[in-house]
């Protein structure tokens, strides 16, 4: 199995990010609207100094995903964060290349250490539209807990669909 590493985004990726999107959108855009067919560099750049500001607040953690020889894959993160019940919204892409090698869920599984060693969050969510299996995948094999499907809780351009809540918490993560 090939190894991951991830580590906060830089100025420096948007090339890299514009590219995987580009790669990506016929996979992703259905459940992602920002990684559409038109995704511009500019684009790029931009998200990536809104998350430089958000990581300075400490309302969002974004995440490259890189393979072992430095090759962009895609991202994950933490936002939504809400510091009175400490918890996040954990999210994540992979491009379609590297798509189906267990890389996504060895990312989700990083940046769960991540947040429990770096963070105070007691409890991780992943929210994924009931018809995104290829996501519910990736949830369970980096030990989510499936906990229910939440009706109308996500819009996805524009319409709500229903969604299947999982949940990585700290006390599951941590030996007794």
């Amino acid at each position: 199995m090939s190894a991951i590493s991830i580590r906060p985004y830089d100025p420096a990726d948007a090339p890299a990010l514009h590219e995987a999107a580009l790669e990506s959108a016929r996979e992703v855009y259905p459940w992602l609207p920002w990684c559409h067919p038109g995704y511009t560099l500019e684009e790029a750049r931009s998200w990536i100094a809104s998350q430089v500001v958000e990581r300075e607040r400490g309302s969002a953690y974004e995440f490259a995903v890189f393979d072992e020889t430095g090759r962009f894959l895609g991202g994950c993160g933490l936002n939504g964060i809400n510091g009175v019940h400490r918890f996040a919204n954990l999210g994540y892409w992979i491009r379609s290349s590297a798509a189906g090698r267990g890389l996504t869920d060895q990312a989700v599984r990083a940046l769960a250490t991540w947040a429990f060693a770096g963070t105070d969050l007691e409890r991780l969510e992943i929210v994924t539209a009931v018809g995104n299996t290829r996501s519910q995948r990736v949830a369970e094999k980096a030990g989510a807990r499936r906990e229910g499907i939440l009706r109308a809780r996500l819009l996805v351009h524009g319409h709500p669909h229903d969604a299947v809540m999982y949940s990585i918490v700290r006390a599951d993560r941590t030996p007794a």
